[in-house]
């Protein structure tokens, strides 16, 4: 099994992550998080947990890791510190740890921040990430959802590179997809868009695997 840092863990994508893991027989999930207080729910499920502020050195969050989720976001509080250059902390420890592969939970709109109507900054900071993660010689993939909501899973999405349309998927959904991908043959080194749609989750992935 490999074990996988989910980065973000303790928030409503992340939570659906880290469960996700811990279902499959491929991937041990380590939920990452940032107070003693937020382990407590993972480990009485006996989920494995680090500590690491992304404000700060990561580098010790990565050890024994072989694949990484960055599902981590400030909610607009502190897009520059979290958003930005905690994605870059925590891609730069990974290159460092020499990762298998980094999982992006990115946002539409993240490859045109300057096009966008709301949300620039918080889009601005996504594509920096972004693009530090794409010239950091790891391999990666990086997904952009629309819209997230707390509507119920369906394992069904649309997928493209770039898709024509805006709109919602579920965290459910988008969950599923992050930790679809982290497969070897799934998704290498590419970055696409998702939205609610009627293909299922792996035959959409198909579409950007090798």
């Amino acid at each position: 099994m490999e074990n996988v840092l989910v980065a973000g863990a303790n928030g409503t994508t992340g939570k659906q992550i880290v469960k996700l893991l811990s279902e499959t027989q491929y991937f041990k999930p380590v939920a990452m998080v940032r107070s003693k207080d937020q382990m407590k729910q993972f480990q009485k499920d006996g989920i494995e947990t680090v500590l690491g502020d992304l404000e700060k050195d990561v580098s010790h969050a990565v050890k024994d890791i072989d694949k990484v989720i960055f599902a981590a976001g400030s909610g607009g509080k502190n897009v520059i510190g979290v958003d930005q250059d905690g994605a870059k902390r925590l891609i730069d420890a990974s290159k460092n740890a020499n990762i298998k592969k980094f999982v992006m939970l990115s946002s539409m709109g993240a490859d045109a921040p300057e096009e966008a109507d709301e949300l620039k900054d918080y889009l601005k900071a996504k594509h920096n990430a972004d693009e530090h993660l794409k010239s950091s010689g790891l391999n990666y993939a990086i997904v952009r959802p629309g819209s997230l909501n707390n509507d119920k899973p369906t394992n069904h999405i649309q997928l493209q590179t770039k898709l024509s349309q805006q709109g919602a998927i579920s965290r459910a959904d988008v969950a599923q997809t992050l930790v679809r991908v982290l497969n070897d043959d799934t998704a290498n080194k590419v970055s696409f868009e998702i939205l609610n749609g009627d293909m299922l989750i792996g035959k959409a992935l198909a579409h950007v695997s090798g």
